[in-house]
């Protein structure tokens, strides 16, 4: 795939539920070698181990399912590419034996639907598609306001399938293990919306959410690796590379390394929008440089976060509402919009000059683009994240994003991460949430409705980053 793309591209369309069941059986047989190998430049890997925890809560709410007693989805977290896999081994592997364990008679195999961002396919390839469809996906596209589509067909699915639904309120991952993003009203707005649906129909399940943490830590620390990962991202930023020398195992030396490199990256991307991009960005002085848990340089971070998107929301026309991820998201659409053109039918058989004056728009999107999609992977970054626990995991993350960035912006938007080591992925389930009892509470009142939706996005919220401090 290449870096920019070249030339207008046909409009994006809504790539239609084929569930598969022979599909999900050969997937479910492959998932180990997919989860341990790297068979995609853009998949990490290296995942040895899943654990799961509090997996018999999972089967008892599968048993309830399969016996009609209730309408169930999973809303997991999201903070790495391969966490849907690994939820799928859950399910396939973790859940089976601890049912059997339990005594809880299940129908095999167990699987859900899920809801998949439309993008994927574009910088990993249509075959992601193909099979994500006959795994029961659902494709939306997360910056428009109503993906009507998409929406109605994951309503059906959590109100009449065969199989559960599964959702990542965060809507896309941000490399944490640690930090849940804010969640996106999406997943709760949904569990009212089948509770009404079962309603109209007189049907009398239950509606249930149940969380799922998701975190990985390396089953070795990876000092060596992060050593070279950093030696690396110091090079390609013009930075005399620094030597650990024998002090490989003190995570104090590679937190000073990722700070160092951290305030030069600032610094110089700071520069950069100032200067051609003419954004009103104050230099720094002395004091406002040292850690990457100081409070002053995590604020440096967020202004120039701001001025990136600013930079491109001002090209695309679109107002700077909300958050960080709501700015991305709307700019990802806006971007989709002038690339993926729905307006000039076949694209093929536009005159030269309407399809060279389609392509330079094209091309001038996808370039403006990018200033979000620098955006994108720091969006989680706190002050007291490396403060808190220099651990390895957490220095190895913020390598890793790094190491996106430099990527984006030197050679590819899908780079082959280095893969630093072994890992585990330890998943949590935590209790189950009722939403049929918050709708019986609230039902014909649409502004308690509303107030009801929020509240239980936050009551999500809450139960995610409980179970990552478990």
């Amino acid at each position: 795939m290449p870096k920019f793309i070249t030339s207008t591209q046909p409009a994006l369309k809504f790539i239609p539920y084929s569930f598969n069941p022979l599909v999900v059986r050969i997937f479910h047989a492959v998932l180990p070698f997919i989860l341990r190998f790297r068979t995609r430049p853009w998949l990490p890997a290296g995942i040895v181990q899943v654990e799961g925890k509090n997996a018999e809560i999972l089967a008892e709410l599968y048993g309830q399912f399969q016996a009609g007693k209730i309408r169930l989805l999973m809303a997991f977290r999201h903070p790495e590419v391969e966490d849907p896999l690994c939820v799928l081994y859950m399910l396939s592997r973790i859940v089976p034996q601890v049912a059997r364990e339990q005594g809880i008679k299940l129908q095999y195999p167990l699987h859900s639907h899920f809801i998949y961002d439309r993008g994927m396919t574009i910088w990993a390839g249509n075959w992601l598609g193909w099979l994500f469809s006959r795994l029961g996906g659902v494709p939306v596209r997360r910056g428009r306001r109503l993906d009507k589509q998409a929406i109605q067909m994951a309503r059906n699915l959590f109100a009449n399938a065969q199989l559960p639904i599964a959702v990542a309120p965060e809507g896309g991952n941000n490399g944490h293990s640690g930090i849940v993003s804010p969640l996106e009203p999406g997943t709760a707005q949904m569990g009212f919306w089948c509770v009404e649906d079962l309603h109209k129909a007189n049907r009398n399940e239950t509606v249930i959410i149940v969380p799922v943490s998701i975190q990985y830590q390396y089953i070795q620390p990876p000092w060596s690796k992060l050593d070279q990962l950093l030696s690396q991202l110091e090079a390609d930023s013009g930075l005399p590379v620094q030597s650990v020398g024998d002090h490989k195992n003190q995570p104090e030396i590679y937190h000073q390394r990722i700070c160092r490199l951290s305030e030069y990256l600032i610094t110089e991307m700071e520069e950069f929008y100032r200067r051609f991009y003419h954004q009103d960005i104050p230099k720094a002085n002395a004091s406002e440089t040292a850690t990457i848990a100081n409070e002053v340089f995590i604020e440096r971070l967020h202004r120039l976060l701001d001025k990136a998107l600013q930079v491109a929301e001002q090209y695309f026309g679109v107002q700077p509402q909300g958050n960080f991820i709501d700015r991305c998201r709307r700019l990802e659409e806006a971007s989709w919009n002038l690339i993926y053109r729905d307006d000039l039918g076949d694209i093929n058989t536009l005159p030269p000059l309407h399809r060279g004056l389609a392509d330079w728009v094209a091309q001038e999107a996808d370039l403006r683009v990018q200033h979000m999609r620098l955006v994108e992977s720091f969006v989680a970054v706190q002050a007291n994240y490396l403060q808190e626990q220099p651990t390895a995991d957490r220095l190895a993350e913020t390598a890793l994003l790094m190491f996106d960035m430099l990527s984006r912006i030197r050679s590819s938007t899908l780079p082959g991460r280095s893969r630093l080591g072994f890992r585990k992925a330890i998943i949590k389930v935590g209790e189950p949430i009722s939403v049929t009892q918050r709708w019986e509470k609230v039902q014909g009142d649409r502004s308690a409705v509303k107030r009801a939706v929020n509240e239980l996005t936050q009551d999500i919220q809450t139960a995610l980053e409980t179970l990552i401090q478990e």
